[in-house]
């Protein structure tokens, strides 16, 4: 288990975390959520002893990152895959890892087998792709066997079958006991993948709750329906107390009712339904919504590349000079 008690860090006047306070348990996949500059990262280091926190706590297993003898056996971490040394082989790198943490030096042929390495095992590190770099970094926190492990961006340069393996795997040990940490800005995975949210922005904790409750707190759940009589189902839908938003294009939406409720409603007044279907919002849609105010980094549009708006000659506007 991860522990984080009122972890703050300053680096001046600037505030990267602030009064941080949860828990990261085993047995689930636990995703951290938080829009860029939001504090993940620094939140990351500060677990594995890399930066100090200003103030708080934060332990590992009940102790802190410097009291842990062969840390890599205890908690194994992807934080920079391309945090390695060029010069060394896949299997030298993780071997000098292994050798400084007491592991056995049969496991790294084995980590090399689980991550897809093995043919590569012997050639250097500065010729890897990013995707490659991913799997060697993956190793190097699966090497000592940990409790407990930490990604940051794991699927980062993943081709689709890398993507589908990570995801399967951090399912695979979070389902043997062993506490998951995962960070992402790829929210169509995380979806996938993370049973449990701690989502952060500008430092403080925004939510600390299931996957379910986050989308359900954070988002608009509507039934969507498509009827011929559409006026009969109103005045049914109405009647019955329930709100009714026309979306247009003959949809009706039903907000706060469920599809039973609302197809047992049209058999008894017999209407015809040619669509009857749950709708809720996407994790990406409720993420946005709750961290609108928390984003520090704004993109716009580029004024420059936007095209002059059409003119419309005749009927009072402008017209073309013929002289011309």
């Amino acid at each position: 288990m991860i522990e984080l008690e009122g972890l703050t860090k300053r680096y001046g006047e600037k505030t990267a975390v602030n009064n941080l306070s949860f828990a990261v348990r085993p047995g689930i996949v636990t995703g951290f959520l938080g829009p860029n500059g939001a504090g993940k990262s620094t939140t990351m280091r500060m677990i594995l002893g890399l930066d100090h926190p200003t103030s708080g706590d934060v332990r590992i297993d009940g102790r802190h990152y410097d009291e842990l003898k062969d840390p890599l056996t205890y908690i194994g971490a992807l934080l920079e895959a391309k945090g390695v040394h060029g010069g060394r082989s896949a299997y030298n790198h993780l071997l000098c890892l292994a050798q400084s943490n007491g592991i056995p030096k049969k496991r790294v042929a084995e980590v090399l087998d689980t991550v897809g390495l093995t043919a590569v095992a012997r050639k250097k590190a500065k010729g890897f792709s990013l995707g490659m770099g991913q799997r060697l970094g993956i190793a190097a926190a699966l090497l000592g066997d940990p409790r407990i492990l930490m990604f940051d961006e794991p699927v980062n340069g993943l081709d689709p079958e890398g993507i589908h393996w990570i995801r399967n795997l951090m399912k695979s040990l979070a389902a043997q006991g062993r506490t998951v940490f995962v960070s992402s800005h790829l929210m169509s995975e995380m979806a996938l993948t993370a049973d449990h949210l701690v989502v952060i922005g500008q430092g403080r904790l925004l939510a600390d709750t299931s996957m379910a409750d986050f989308i359900a707190r954070n988002s608009r759940s509507y039934v969507r329906i498509r009827t011929p009589q559409r006026e009969q189902l109103l005045d049914a839908l109405n009647q019955a107390g329930l709100t009714v938003v026309e979306a247009g294009g003959g949809v009706l939406e039903v907000d706060g009712g469920k599809p039973e409720q609302v197809g047992e409603l049209a058999a008894r007044h017999q209407i015809v339904l040619h669509e009857l279907s749950p709708q809720q919002a996407s994790l990406e849609e409720a993420f946005m919504q709750l961290t609108a105010e928390s984003v520090e980094y704004h993109a716009h549009a580029d004024p420059v590349s936007e095209a002059p708006p059409p003119q419309q000659w005749g009927n009072g506007w402008n017209t073309p000079n013929k002289g011309a």
